[in-house]
């Protein structure tokens, strides 16, 4: 694509169009802009590369906003800043004494999971230099760092996560030898006793078999057998500089070299191809065998290097201790590994074992009473790697991989599992008769995950059912640890993202009150709250402060706090868009220390005062109002069909794991927002112009009676929190943008744009369109849609004018109409593709697919399949007659292939070509939202 100016006033010509709006309110100024360009584009007035020309300079703005506003979240980035911030917080907690100090810092302020979400935006430069932007402003952005990001694999995935650890291990290990300086000044006499942990660190890249079939285990032990081998080669390039001051660290660095190599070959027997019995049988002999290069447990190693900190000199013993809190937190891992699976893999897997038929319920009282004997006649059974090839349900493969990890690999970490879907308590002990089967309830945590509409419904009963059972309290109390899991994803998806933030919250707090009402105060409470990079699925824009205090309030603090119980909080950094915050060392030790900032001042003592709990006679009725306007849209078929209108083909590809169950097999005809996953709805919200499942249903929640909420909500730490996520939603949100969506399918609009002759060259194409959109429904969902949107949009404007600025985001008018060009680009591009695909000849129907088939795809942006097809049928290096070699004489047939090549080029390649800056757009767009999804 040749190298043109950028088009240029674009901005400016959008702010007179909406200027207009006020004499012509029905008048839509980004799809006028979008028509204008496109009838520049049609009338050769502009070209491809224009449009690539200006998106270049689009992309490195919005580039640069998301960098900017990556900065304002967890700067000051400078390390200096931070490392003085660290000493201060450390300084202020050592005005107790040494028990309470040491009992602070040992403790993680909060564990970070990476998990393998399909984030992955940018390209790995990209994402560097977002990094590396937000740290240093004034650095250039390279144009390696906007090209297109190819689909990673699951394994460019593992990586991406495991260097992500690295930076905030490495971090932590900054971390904490400021805290050991600080003790020691301090506490002299105790210091060397500390063994600081701020934070934990989790994965589940590589474990995840919820709703996918394309991990194998031998994958998941493949990515255990790498992250061992690279904590030793961490722990071992922190001690070697030391060796020589005591034989003990020696004598540790030459173990540590041993497994290394040992590990090495056994990550190398793991790579190799495993299809056949003999390759596994030799992989599988070889780790199992005893070996006295095998490390199962980093214990022996830190008894040797606590020996030293306890008699070296106080420079020996303040580099050590970092070193041996990495160890004792860590282990032979980068962290805990969160094995996943799904509540219907545990069924489908224990209907044997209890001697049932398929149609038994699981959750029925035989089903239960029967899980009981189970559970308690249940003897460990031995197996071996041969167990784990040959088993055909995936909960059983999973436990069985727990249960060779623990044996073989690392034996100190604890596992989680858990369980997508959860509703009853009979899955959790399904789990749990498993874990004892093969003998790892010990050393596993069965973490159910709430996320579903009936899930948070009936939580609490759930909750409250399942601590009752003695097997599970006999369970959890060996462990230490009660877990579970929340989702904001999905629950933004089906109640829409303020309601599912307060059921969660809810459900958050009934945990406490039920580990309270059976006596479970001797255990902890671990809740892992799993949200997204984005607005619409859990992540407040407003700092790392907010971001916390979503998922996880004062108020449910408090509910733990006041009944005495040890909380423990985890949250999840996904894919991509989450590691970005772990970009580099700068990035990775702010961001620690603005969570450590927050952790810390909220801190609850028990007490709540938030008037927001006080006064439920409001507070509840905009809850239930807000998730009934929400499930109304859900449900609603204009919003399917208006949201689902392009299927995914907004999206770039961002993930190994597919937007679609890979079990669901409907056709794009039949797709719903039901049967993709909460990442693309999130992303088409995003795309279409409009975050539906952050604002929706506010405005008409509180229309009765504005005044009163706006009084309340003015009054509220957390309704205050809460709005300001729903402010931030909104200055990206336009409802003309997503009308302008549904005029592209308006019949009437392709019937009339040829109408006074201006465009003579495309008038039959337009017209062609005209009649074949004539019935498409997309339009008037589009319509209706945007009219209820537009009702509530205006009730909303009409409370957040009540309530102070200042506990509102800044206006962003910029934003907002550079969204709108971007947008009005992608219109125009289109329109092209439109206009271009019927204008291509008609062919001959070709295995079952016809003309009006390759349409629809291209009317649903279906683009690379209508491409392909296209190319099938319009073939250029079919064979000429001069090829073959024929005794027989004929006259020469005229080639079709130099007409066919002209259709490729005028048409076909186009197409493709502007669907290449369609996604290039969607990059773009993404990035002011700051995140994919």
């Amino acid at each position: 694509m040749k190298k043109t100016k950028p088009i240029t006033g674009l901005t400016d010509r959008l702010k007179s169009l909406y200027a207009h709006t006020g004499e012509s309110p029905m008048s839509n100024p980004v799809f006028q802009l979008g028509f204008e360009l496109s009838r520049e584009l049609e009338g050769n007035a502009l070209d491809l590369a224009g449009f690539d020309a200006t998106l270049r300079n689009l992309e490195r703005d919005a580039f640069r906003k998301r960098a900017k506003h990556l900065s304002g979240l967890i700067g000051p980035i400078d390390p200096a800043s931070n490392k003085k911030k660290i000493r201060s917080l450390a300084r202020q907690s050592a005005e107790s004494s040494f028990r309470t100090f040491s009992a602070r810092w040992s403790r993680p302020l909060l564990g970070c999971v990476f998990t393998a979400h399909p984030t992955f935006l940018l390209n790995p430069n990209g994402y560097a230099e977002l990094a590396s932007l937000a740290a240093s402003p004034k650095k250039k952005v390279s144009a390696t760092a906007l090209k297109p990001n190819s689909a990673p694999t699951i394994d460019d995935e593992h990586q991406a996560a495991v260097s992500a650890i690295n930076s905030a291990a490495d971090a932590q290990a900054e971390m904490s030898g400021l805290l050991v300086d600080v003790a020691r000044k301090s506490y002299p006499k105790d210091w060397r006793k500390l063994r600081p942990a701020p934070f934990a660190f989790g994965t589940w890249v590589g474990y995840d078999m919820d709703g996918r079939t394309d991990i194998a285990w031998s994958t998941s032990v493949r990515f255990r057998l790498s992250e061992k081998l690279n904590q030793i080669e961490r722990y071992k390039a922190a001690l070697e500089p030391l060796a020589k001051v005591d034989e003990n660290i020696q004598t540790v660095c030459q173990k540590l070299e041993q497994a290394e190599a040992h590990c090495q070959q056994m990550l190398d027997n793991f790579s190799a191809d495993l299809s056949s019995t003999e390759a596994l049988s030799e992989a599988a002999n070889a780790l199992t065998a005893s070996d006295a290069a095998k490390l199962l447990s980093i214990k022996p190693l830190v008894s040797k290097l606590e020996k030293v900190i306890s008699k070296a000199d106080d420079k020996t013993a303040s580099a050590l201790i970092p070193v041996v809190s990495a160890m004792k937190n860590q282990g032979l891992g980068t962290g805990t590994v969160h094995f996943r699976i799904n509540s219907s893999q545990l069924h489908n897997a224990i209907r044997r074992h209890l001697g049932s038929k398929e149609s038994l319920a699981v959750e029925s009282r035989s089903a239960m009473a029967s899980l009981r004997r189970l559970i308690a006649g249940t003897k460990p059974v031995d197996v071996n790697f041969a167990n784990l090839a040959i088993e055909n349900t995936t909960a059983v493969r999973q436990f069985l991989a727990i249960a060779q990890i623990i044996k073989h690999i690392d034996g100190d970490n604890p596992v989680r599992m858990l369980i997508a879907e959860c509703e009853q308590p009979s899955t959790v002990l399904c789990a749990l008769y498993f874990a004892k089967l093969f003998g790892i309830e010990d050393r596993i945590d069965i973490s159910p995950l709430f996320e579903t509409e009936s899930a948070l419904e009936h939580g609490g009963r759930f909750l409250d059912a399942l601590f009752a059972e003695p097997a599970y309290q006999d369970y959890v109390r060996v462990r230490g640890v009660i877990a579970i899991q929340t989702g904001f994803s999905d629950a933004g998806r089906f109640l829409g993202q303020i309601p599912a933030a307060l059921a969660i919250e809810r459900l958050q707090g009934r945990m406490a009150q039920s580990m309270a009402k059976h006596g479970l105060s001797d255990v902890e409470g671990l809740i892992f709250n799993t949200h997204g990079e984005s607005m619409g699925r859990g992540s407040h824009p407003g700092g790392i402060g907010e971001r916390l205090l979503h998922p996880m309030s004062q108020w449910a603090r408090a509910q733990f706090a006041r009944r005495n119980l040890d909380l423990v909080q985890e949250a999840s950094f996904q894919g991509g868009d989450g590691y970005v915050y772990f970009g580099n060392e700068q990035t990775a030790l702010a961001l620690l220390t603005r969570i450590m900032e927050a952790q810390l001042a909220n801190e609850s003592d028990g007490k709540n005062e938030d008037p927001f709990y006080a006064e439920t006679d409001v507070s509840l009725d905009f809850y239930r109002d807000v998730r009934r306007t929400q499930a109304r849209y859900f449900q609603d078929k204009s919003y399917n069909r208006a949201l689902m209108a392009f299927g995914l083909s907004l999206l770039n590809e961002t993930g190994s794991r597919k937007s679609r169950r890979q079990s669901d097999i409907a056709t794009e005809r039949d797709l719903s927002l039901r049967r993709i996953r909460a990442i693309p709805h999130n992303s088409v919200l995003q795309q279409l112009g409009y975050p539906v499942n952050v604002i929706a249903g506010i405005g008409e929640a509180v229309n009765e009676d504005r005044e009163r909420f706006a009084d309340l909500f003015t009054r509220s730490d957390r309704a205050t929190c809460l709005m300001r996520l729903v402010a931030f939603s909104n200055q990206r949100a336009s409802i003309k943008t997503l009308g302008a969506y549904g005029e592209i399918f308006n019949g009437a609009f392709w019937a009339t744009r040829p109408y006074r002759g201006a465009e003579p060259e495309v008038e039959a194409a337009c017209l062609d369109l005209a009649e074949r959109l004539a019935v498409d429904n997309r339009a008037q969902s589009f319509r209706q849609l945007a009219t209820q949107l537009r009702i509530d949009g205006l009730m909303l404007r009409r409370l957040l004018d009540l309530l102070p600025a200042k506990s509102l985001p800044d206006a962003d008018e910029e934003r907002r109409r550079t969204l709108g060009v971007l947008h009005a680009l992608r219109l125009a591009l289109m329109q092209h593709i439109f206009l271009k695909a019927v204008q291509i000849p008609p062919f001959s129907r070709r295995n079952d697919i016809s003309r009006d088939d390759i349409l629809d795809m291209v009317f649903a942006l279906r683009i690379p399949d209508a491409v392909s097809l296209l190319r099938d049928a319009y073939p250029v290096e079919a064979p000429e007659i001069d090829d073959f070699d024929m005794d027989e004489p004929a006259q020469a047939s005229r080639s079709s292939a130099p007409e066919y090549a002209r259709i490729r080029s005028d048409y076909i390649d186009v197409i493709e070509d502007a669907y290449g800056l369609m996604l290039r757009i969607s990059t773009a767009i993404a990035n002011h939202f700051g995140a994919h999804g």
